[in-house]
């Protein structure tokens, strides 16, 4: 996979969540297999500094280049992308030193971002480590489709709401700063009382209500703005409707309007394959999980979302 003239752009998806063991590489690994097996070529990422395990997932069991090697200048991002078991998807691994997000310097984001964009591919998926970190929300803004991943269990919930907020608050910030107003959300939030805000929701109603240029200039940049919910490692029927719940938390308290992607069921087999470095997709195809991963991709891919009722998950059994 080469740097070079493109005849159309490649899609960027990021996976993130905010909190460790999600199954965010996981849900990146099948996403990846599924879209190459419909004839795309695709790049993974792991983006995860410190903790990568994504080659793992990949079947690869000892990376021979990381993204080190990038942030220490011995090599290109196109030069460390090595190729995988699975045909179509080649794997940049992450870095399995001290290195976090944390320590990345403003140069060295910007050149891996400019890097990223350049790879020749169809589709490049990104592995967001976990935290609500600045350089790790500026990555997951940086996609075309920016996925969370969440299970349903408070703690996960808790997080994964933490880090959308971050980074809807950090996309405020960016949108205000192109337009030579970088201080104006910080000082609406630190004044916030005075002003009777109470969520995000109210800070973007407020900014709009200032002026009719600030209201265009945040209609525009927002009309787009989408998060992708996909909800892992579900056991019933009522825990598939949290995706609706997540939904409405979203819109009431952030002001729009979250896609609920898709769901996936718990199955042991999951973490049996995990552990023998096999590859889900390709060894269990014809599994429920497998198709509920397509499935999911597709809604991804087209911009759909399925439709959660109360009479037709609350007492379903998986």
């Amino acid at each position: 996979m080469n740097n070079g003239a493109q005849d159309k752009r490649c899609e960027i998806w990021a996976i993130g969540g905010g909190k460790g063991g999600t199954g965010k590489s996981f849900v990146t690994s099948s996403i990846g297999t599924h879209l190459a097996s419909k004839g795309n070529k695709v790049v993974l990422i792991d983006a995860d500094l410190g903790g990568a395990n994504l080659h793992t997932l990949l079947g690869v069991s000892k990376p021979r280049n990381s993204l080190t090697d990038f942030f220490e200048k011995k090599a290109s991002l196109n030069d460390i992308i090595v190729n995988c078991a699975i045909p179509d998807i080649g794997l940049v691994s992450g870095t399995l030193s001290s290195l976090d997000s944390e320590n990345i310097k403003y140069a060295q984001k910007l050149k891996l971002f400019r890097q990223i964009k350049a790879i020749d591919t169809d589709y490049i998926l990104i592995d967001l480590g976990a935290g609500s970190h600045n350089n790790t929300i500026d990555t997951f803004l940086l996609a075309d489709k920016m996925i969370v991943v969440t299970l349903p269990e408070i703690t996960a919930l808790e997080n994964m709401y933490h880090f959308i907020k971050n980074v809807f608050f950090r996309k405020l910030k960016i949108i205000l700063s192109a337009h030579g107003l970088k201080d104006m959300i910080q000082d609406v939030w630190k004044n916030r009382d005075a002003h009777g805000i109470k969520h995000l929701k109210d800070v973007v109603e407020h900014l709009m209500g200032t002026s009719a240029h600030i209201r265009d200039i945040i209609e525009n940049e927002l009309a787009t703005f989408r998060i992708h919910i996909v909800l892992n490692q579900v056991r019933s029927g009522r825990e598939i409707m949290i995706g609706a719940s997540v939904k409405s938390v979203c819109l009431k308290f952030l002001g729009f309007d979250a896609q609920y992607a898709g769901h996936i069921e718990y199955d042991e087999t999951v973490l049996r394959c995990i552990n023998k470095r096999l590859p889900f997709m390709l060894t269990h195809p014809f599994s429920h999980v497998a198709k509920e991963i397509s499935k999911l991709t597709e809604n991804l891919r087209d911009g759909r979302q399925i439709t959660v009722t109360a009479d037709k998950y609350a007492n379903r059994r998986l």
